[in-house]
């Protein structure tokens, strides 16, 4: 089981706006280190950007325990959830991130088919 990790938000939304403007995907998961679907989705998403994004995001994976008032501000209702804050649109994605197909089309990867 992937280990959860408290995540620096500030220090890290300034890098992610920096390599926002640079063309990266600036990418947050809302987790719950209670769950195992959680865990699953941060495991699956870890995959799918090295390799689909290689040093093209930033990925914060924030558990909603240690940071419920980001959760609440983010109007995080679900868990796992994946915001794709940059490049627009905004886009949201719940679950475990186990469908390919249905991540990469919600992080504008790949067109539907």
């Amino acid at each position: 089981m992937t280990r959860l990790r408290k995540v620096d938000v500030k220090a890290r939304v300034k890098k992610s706006g920096a390599r926002a403007r640079q063309g990266q995907y600036v990418l947050r998961l809302y987790v719950s280190r209670s769950t195992s679907k959680s865990a699953v989705a941060v495991e699956n998403m870890q995959r799918v950007c090295e390799e689909h994004l290689k040093g093209l995001y930033s990925l914060e994976v924030i558990d909603i325990h240690d940071q419920a008032s980001l959760a609440r501000d983010e109007q995080i209702v679900a868990v796992p959830t994946l915001i794709k804050r940059l490049p627009l649109p905004l886009r949201r994605l719940v679950g475990d991130m186990s469908d390919l197909n249905k991540v990469l089309f919600g992080l504008d990867l790949r067109t539907h088919e």
